[in-house]
């Protein structure tokens, strides 16, 4: 049971949320006054939350940071699982980002219930506090903030920028739960929220498969950023902002969220990207994927190394 659908869907989401973020810190146009006062009080009063495993852990950024981000499907009664668990390290000092991905099907110990199961499950049973302790001890490292991320924000934040235009070269009809009937036909189209959650997820309608889907997110994403004139609207900016206020929670301050955009963001200059492997298996007809004691290890190492790196050539990957 492949776990890739998950991971390319909600990294394509972080990669938008970090943009926009960018996008809300470091504006320069008239009303920047307003738009950064709105800004604080939407990450401060909602996006804000304490964790009790992380509170004394943050210090002032000056160094390396390890950050947990969490792709949560939440819905009403039902606090969801963390389909998507990565972490991404920041390292100043050799401009640079590591990103390891955790497949949710990961078969490790669940910190505060005593066994093992899927990591994913460690958050539907314990919240965030429990999801960043399992994965504090499944990689033996220690991670300085998190993210959280309700995935259908997605289709909010693009409506909340006016839809977006893609070039599609592939005309298909989605058979998802998403737009289901929709006709993507060939060219130039526009699309809403939900028609962008479609279009970004498809696969088996597209006979390139992922490459095909991974296609398509890059697209997306350009657009999204290509849209940035529209963006950079008092109207649009608030509608950016409820998104965010709705769909994100993190134990970072604002003050903390916008001295790591303003002075990491050299950091994207050299992007490196692992995901965990492991061996399929079935326990009471169950599937997991089992992680070696050597997998673990590489990526406590793999951390640790690029934590402490301070030159590009020091760097893991």
């Amino acid at each position: 049971m492949s776990t890739k659908k998950e991971k390319h869907k909600k990294t394509t989401f972080f990669k938008i949320i970090l943009i926009v973020f960018l996008l809300l810190l470091t504006g320069t146009s008239t009303y920047a006054y307003s738009l950064y006062n709105t800004t604080k009080q939407t990450i401060n009063n909602r996006m804000h939350e304490t964790s009790s495993v992380l509170s004394d852990r943050k210090g002032e950024n000056k160094g390396s940071i390890n950050i947990l981000l969490l792709g949560v499907d939440e819905r009403p009664g039902d606090p969801g699982r963390s389909d998507t668990l990565m972490v991404l390290s920041l390292n100043p000092k050799t401009k640079s980002i590591q990103t390891i991905s955790i497949p949710r099907d990961t078969y490790t110990q669940i910190i505060g219930k005593g066994y093992k199961t899927k990591i994913n499950h460690a958050y539907a049973f314990g919240g965030i506090d429990m999801a960043v302790a399992t994965v504090e001890n499944f990689i033996n490292a220690k991670l300085d903030y998190y993210v959280k991320v309700n995935m259908e924000g997605l289709s909010d934040l693009v409506d909340a920028i006016g839809g977006i235009k893609v070039d599609n070269d592939l005309k298909w009809v989605d058979t998802g739960t998403y737009k289901k009937g929709y006709v993507y036909e060939k060219g130039k189209i526009h699309l809403n929220g939900p028609q962008t959650l479609g279009y970004v997820r498809m696969r088996h309608e597209d006979p390139r498969g992922d490459f095909g889907r991974n296609k398509r997110q890059r697209e997306v994403i350009e657009a999204i950023v290509n849209s940035k004139d529209n963006i950079l609207s008092v109207t649009r900016m608030n509608k950016i902002l409820n998104v965010l206020g709705d769909n994100v929670r993190t134990n970072a301050t604002f003050e903390e969220i916008k001295y790591i955009a303003l002075n990491y963001k050299d950091c994207r200059k050299n992007s490196n990207s692992y995901e965990v492997k492991g061996e399929g298996t079935r326990i009471n007809g169950t599937y997991y994927l089992k992680i070696s004691e050597e997998e673990q290890q590489k990526l406590h190492e793999m951390i640790v190394s690029f934590n402490k790196a301070t030159s590009e050539k020091d760097l893991p990957l």
